[in-house]
């Protein structure tokens, strides 16, 4: 088997070529390897959720979250559809420490939910503090 050429980019980053049969870091490989089409229809069911939810949603910062993981989602899909597995090319290292390569379409999908935590959080906190502010203007 020949090792996938790579390409040094920085001290921390290089291009190199895997697949992903699995879902997320390649969980799941032996369920799906099989069965590509099964995991697409999957993730495209929950793509249009996350559509019609950033579609109904009024915030801003939620629906471009939501816009995000399902544009990933999508972008994984159509690689999914037509090879067969998604394409891996971004490996991110500390050292010898390598994070698992993934790719832009998940770099969407994991700054999508670092943002729907974030919005989510900091809109718990406003709501908290609203809250309060009614309660103590009531007495």
């Amino acid at each position: 088997m020949v090792s996938p050429r790579t390409i040094e980019v920085a001290p921390f980053l290089n291009l190199t070529l895997g697949f992903n049969t699995g879902v997320s870091f390649g969980m799941f490989q032996d369920v799906f390897r099989e069965r590509p089409l099964v995991l697409a229809g999957i993730k495209v069911a929950i793509t249009v959720g996350l559509l019609v939810w950033a579609m109904r949603t009024h915030r801003i910062v939620e629906a471009t979250a939501l816009g995000l993981i399902a544009g990933g989602a999508a972008g994984n899909i159509v690689d999914r559809v037509h090879q067969g597995v998604v394409t891996d090319f971004l490996d991110f290292h500390v050292g010898n420490w390598h994070w698992p390569a993934f790719n832009m379409a998940d770099a969407a999908i994991s700054t999508g939910v670092a943002l729907l935590l974030a919005g989510s959080l900091f809109l718990s906190r406003s709501a908290l503090r609203a809250q309060e502010a009614s309660s103590n203007g009531k007495r």
